[in-house]
């Protein structure tokens, strides 16, 4: 017997109010996919922009690009325009890119050095710590003091760098700091510097992108280069007698690395927060195969000068996940982060960057094309995955289908999370 399928129904417009929303989030089953107006409705993206990237800690950047004093970057978040700046202290200090004059832009490029921070439109002039020092022809009685650029929430991870819109942001991340800081700082990312980025536009709803990059279930036979270091039970698998064996073994690797990891003073268990906490998080080091020194196609390091004082090339693969917009891998050699920033209800940016020891030297100690190789591949495949997705769930056939118990459990996680930050945001908390 067959069910005839039913129209997607899309609320459009001013209609589409938050008891509706709230409906749509009550009606979630857990263990399944979201329902196709997560993904393709405009009222919801909006919500997801207003409930999700507005109130949490996004992860937008890393500290080498902004390595010296007038550094700076500029990250979109919806409306929204934020500058990041170090100041002549080395501080880092993070403002929004709108002139107290009558709110234009200041800084138009994503990168780039400055003295002050100049208005382009009347040249208001702004410190780097964001004080207005000069204004023409505004008369006597112009209190520059209270023109201050507006500031925005920032936090400096071990070299991960996180914004928050919201005016009280959420207070946990001091604890997420406080339990990963052990685990990041071995790998010293405020000492690197910049190797690579690379922007990549998915024809796709954010959240399919971070429910593709929250399980491995598809990586056989769609990522044949990331899967040359992973092992092959490493991601998950439903147990039985023929993998028993392999199983065990990959188990007993795990515990083996983590114990003489440990010993080198590097943490290593798993910390599994994702949907437990505001600033949702998950970390683990994981060991990698054949060579087991780093994520290339040979898995020996991609650059000779290992990261802060390490010695030993195979340290495995550090691997954190932030809610809602990022995944990063630590190694001996490098590091590679992930910045996932939406743009429309059908379009993602996601934002890769490359980080290796500042004093590395190209074409001498790595070169980028074998740095980059492996997730240049795989995030083009995890795109054409995404857009693929996408058009399924537009489709009337479209219903949500079951999670696996065995090898999607993350991306339970992360919806569960989804929902229950939206529940909170509809419903007036924070």
């Amino acid at each position: 017997m067959t069910t005839k399928a039913q129209p997607v129904t899309l609320h459009t417009g001013k209609a589409w109010a938050n008891a509706q929303l709230q409906q749509l989030l009550e009606r979630r089953l857990p263990g399944h996919s979201l329902e196709a107006p997560f993904y393709l409705s405009e009222e919801v993206f909006q919500a997801d922009m207003e409930y999700i990237f507005a109130r949490h800690w996004i992860f937008v950047a890393v500290a080498p690009q902004v390595a010296e004093p007038g550094d700076y970057i500029t990250v979109d978040v919806g409306q929204d325009s934020v500058l990041i700046v170090r100041d002549d202290d080395m501080n880092l200090k993070a403002f929004h890119n709108v002139c107290r004059h009558r709110g234009s832009r200041l800084c138009e490029e994503h990168q780039g050095s400055l003295g002050n921070i100049v208005c382009p439109y009347h040249q208001w002039t702004y410190d780097l710590d964001g004080n207005l020092i000069h204004a023409d022809h505004m008369g006597e009685t112009f209190l520059r003091d209270q023109h201050s650029l507006h500031k925005v929430h920032l936090r400096n991870l071990e070299g991960l760098l996180f914004i928050c819109l919201a005016d009280e942001p959420p207070q946990d991340f001091e604890d997420v700091a406080a339990r990963m800081r052990p685990y990041l700082a071995p790998h010293k990312l405020n000492d690197c510097k910049v190797a690579a980025q690379v922007e990549l536009i998915e024809e796709g709803n954010w959240k399919l992108t971070l429910e593709n990059n929250r399980e491995c279930y598809h990586c056989v036979g769609n990522h044949p280069e990331l899967t040359i270091s992973l092992y092959e039970h490493g991601f998950g698998a439903q147990p039985g007698p023929q993998n028993a064996e392999g199983i065990a073994q990959f188990e007993q690797t795990v515990k083996d690395s983590h114990c003489r990891w440990e010993a080198m003073g590097l943490p290593s268990a798993r910390i599994e927060e994702l949907d437990t906490l505001i600033t949702g998080f998950r970390t683990q080091r994981l060991p990698l195969d054949r060579a087991g020194e780093s994520q290339t196609m040979s898995t020996e390091v991609a650059c000779k000068k290992l990261l802060g004082d390490f010695t030993d090339k195979s340290l495995g693969g550090l691997s954190f996940w932030t809610q809602p917009n990022s995944w990063h891998h630590f190694m001996s050699d490098h590091v590679v982060s992930f910045s996932v920033i939406p743009l429309s209800a059908g379009r993602t940016l996601v934002r890769t960057t490359w980080c290796v020891h500042k004093d590395a030297v190209e074409g001498v100690d790595y070169d980028v094309p074998t740095l980059t190789a492996v997730w240049n591949a795989t995030n083009d495949q995890d795109r054409r995955l995404v857009e693929a997705s996408h058009a399924g769930v537009s489709s009337r056939a479209y219903r949500p289908g079951p999670y696996s118990p065995f090898t999607e459990s993350l991306v339970e996680a992360f919806s569960n999370w989804y929902v229950s930050r939206m529940r909170a945001g509809v419903g007036g908390a924070r």
